[in-house]
């Protein structure tokens, strides 16, 4: 049996998305099951990777990490390429680590405190074995941010989670 998402998956999954700590009664009001039912299609849902865990939405400003910036980086050689994502992908700045087409090679999201931070940061990327090259694009305002995506009824897509992360 092939792995699907119904239209009653989608609209839990649009709710939760919407409030991730939206009460299990009032999902099941809305979708019309019981909560037993809600909770194991939210089971299932998890079991199969669509649902990949719970969290805090967090204002970074908030925190005091003023600074939001892209940075484009080139590294050279494929046999450079899982080292480079391995360091980065420790480093506490680092919100997003992207491998890209076009100019370079990898695209960073990262949050810093100030732009004293944000260049003691870009000097620990640009001495990464390999990095040969760095460009950076510090945001000034943000106009959308979102984790949310849009869902509908179909069968899931199989893949390899040793590749895709």
């Amino acid at each position: 049996m092939k792995d699907s998402i119904d239209k009653i998956d989608v609209t839990i999954l649009e709710l939760l998305q919407e409030n991730g700590r939206m009460q299990r009664s009032d999902i099941a009001e809305v979708v019309d099951l019981s909560i037993s039912a809600v909770s194991d299609r939210m089971r299932k849902l998890g079991e199969r990777g669509v649902i990949q865990g719970y969290r805090a939405v967090v204002d970074a400003k908030r925190l005091h990490l003023d600074i939001t910036a892209f940075i484009r980086v080139s590294v050279e050689g494929s046999e450079r390429y899982s080292a480079f994502v391995d360091r980065v992908r420790d480093m506490a700045p680092v919100l997003e680590v992207h491998s890209i087409t076009g100019e370079g090679s990898h695209l960073l999201k990262v949050r810093t405190t100030n732009t004293t931070t944000l260049e003691r940061f870009l000097s620990d990327i640009q001495s990464i074995p390999g990095v040969t090259h760095t460009t950076t694009s510090i945001v000034l305002s943000s106009f959308k941010e979102t984790r949310t995506v849009p869902a509908e009824p179909m069968t899931l897509y199989q893949y390899n989670e040793d590749t895709t992360d």
